[in-house]
């Protein structure tokens, strides 16, 4: 259930990770947090679905999160399934998930939450021995035997037991955190090997490490590992099936599972958070994030699409990290009735939000100013 780190590699990772991402989070404005946090869940979205093979643009998912559906079927199913996604893990972010995170009720809520969401079309896991589709079920365990690529994970009938072992193996009150930041590596290629739903197990696996991490106080609506894995699928899946394979390098799942690979999938996976903390850091790292924002806005301004005075309140929604709407004339400079213009121009392009007409704004990242405010954010994509 847990790897051997005699040579202390493994551990010497958690301690970086916790590092990095603690010197993240403290820099960091509180009140920005939300709105990087908005950001990263439909980061997280994006490069999940991606490993499934769900390409859906940072374009359509903005607009499906403000209920705005392609009238492509495919296309809206998809839309359909990223929102499911990105409000799940924002239930997970808010508290309100069942707890322990490492417990059947947790994982069987994820799936629950998640499915319940999606497009009927997208709840199909193949035809049965008549033809008949085989539906997903919200929240149930399968309930016959599955094969994943060259895997067959346990029998249907063992999947109770089998999660039991694994909320026990896995309990972060019984491990030092050290231990339990590598069992939430371990974990996640656990939980994929016993595969306990029909379909959907590899969102839940991300979104259970997402939540595990967040427990551990070393993971954050600041990072997503799901990133890491998306940008190396190919390594992430065949790490994933080197630790399925016993000694004797049978990939039935039947053998005793070989440490070596399990080992090599723990490393592979603290570094991916590794990796992303930094990524974030540096993207993040005022300084440049302002200097980017800047040269934006004046082009924006000179081509007349945004209004003179823009700049002052973006800045100050990054410094101050937001601001009541009737401190826009003070920060402006202008007379109340422009300065509003000017917060009205930038509230309808979503690069200013606020969660009521009262409440005070702060910075927003519509997926629209994401190539040029924090470029490699996601790859290059041509706009649609």
């Amino acid at each position: 259930m847990l790897p051997d780190d005699g040579k202390h590699e493994l551990s010497n990772r958690c301690v970086e990770l916790v590092s990095l991402a603690s010197g993240l989070a403290g820099r960091v404005h509180p009140t920005l947090r939300a709105s990087i946090g908005d950001l990263v869940r439909s980061m997280n979205c994006y490069y999940s679905n991606l490993i499934e093979g769900h390409d859906t643009h940072p374009i359509s998912i903005d607009r499906a999160l403000a209920g705005d559906y392609s009238k492509d079927p495919e296309q809206r199913n998809l839309q359909l399934e990223a929102r499911a996604h990105i409000e799940v893990q924002r239930m997970i972010d808010h508290g309100e998930a069942p707890e322990p995170v490492v417990s059947r009720a947790f994982l069987q809520w994820v799936h629950y939450e998640f499915c319940r969401r999606m497009p009927e079309e997208l709840l199909i896991a193949g035809e049965d021995r008549d033809g008949k589709p085989v539906k997903v079920i919200p929240g149930e365990f399968r309930r016959q035997l599955v094969k994943v690529g060259r895997h067959i994970p346990i029998d249907a009938d063992d999947v109770p037991a089998f999660l039991a072992r694994f909320e026990q193996a896995y309990d972060p009150s019984r491990l030092s955190k050290v231990e339990a930041i590598t069992a939430a590596a371990a974990a996640h290629h656990r939980l994929l090997w016993i595969h306990p739903f029909l379909d959907g197990n590899g969102r839940v696996a991300r979104l259970f490490s997402h939540a595990l991490l967040r427990h551990l106080g070393v993971g954050s609506e600041l990072w997503s590992v799901s990133r890491g894995l998306a940008r190396s699928k190919e390594t992430y899946k065949q790490l994933l099936m080197a630790a399925d394979a016993d000694r004797r390098g049978d990939l039935d799942g039947r053998g005793h599972l070989t440490m070596a690979g399990l080992q090599e999938f723990c490393a592979y996976f603290l570094d991916q958070g590794i990796d992303q903390v930094k990524f974030m850091e540096g993207l993040m790292e005022p300084r440049e994030l302002l200097r980017r924002m800047e040269i934006w806005t004046e082009e924006e301004t000179r081509a007349k699409r945004l209004p003179k005075g823009s700049w002052q309140l973006l800045r100050e929604a990054v410094v101050g990290g937001s601001f009541p709407r009737g401190r826009a004339a003070e920060i402006t400079g202008y007379e109340e009735r422009q300065a509003r213009t000017v917060l009205g121009a930038l509230l309808d392009l979503g690069v200013l939000v606020s969660p009521g007409p009262r409440t005070p704004v702060r910075l927003g990242f519509p997926a629209t100013v994401l190539e040029r405010w924090l470029p490699l954010l996601y790859p290059a994509m041509p706009s649609r």
